[in-house]
């Protein structure tokens, strides 16, 4: 293709940006658990960079943070609510 053809396409990313996650005032701690819920699934695993739209400096310490909770049992390793809930469903129905 030309170049002088080539400068009147448009890029095809959005040039809307998104505003980062974590603000300036936040804390990356593993005491703030509002902060570090954001960053984790419904299943309890942690989610990457891509996905949350951090930095690498931040995701590797919102790693630690989340490592740290859940040592320090603020946050649970699994989250598997909803697993237990139709085991237990399933198991009455069949004893009963």
């Amino acid at each position: 293709m030309d170049k002088s053809k080539r400068l009147f396409f448009k890029s095809k990313r959005p040039l809307r940006r998104r505003l980062p996650p974590i603000q300036s005032g936040d804390r990356i701690d593993y005491r703030n658990i509002s902060l570090i819920t954001r960053f984790i699934s419904e299943q309890g695993k942690i989610l990457s960079r891509r996905v949350n739209r951090l930095t690498l400096k931040q995701q590797r310490l919102i790693t630690i943070a989340i490592k740290q909770a859940r040592i320090l049992s603020l946050l649970p390793f699994l989250n598997n609510e909803k697993h237990f809930e139709k085991k237990r469903i399933g198991r009455s129905h069949f004893w009963s």
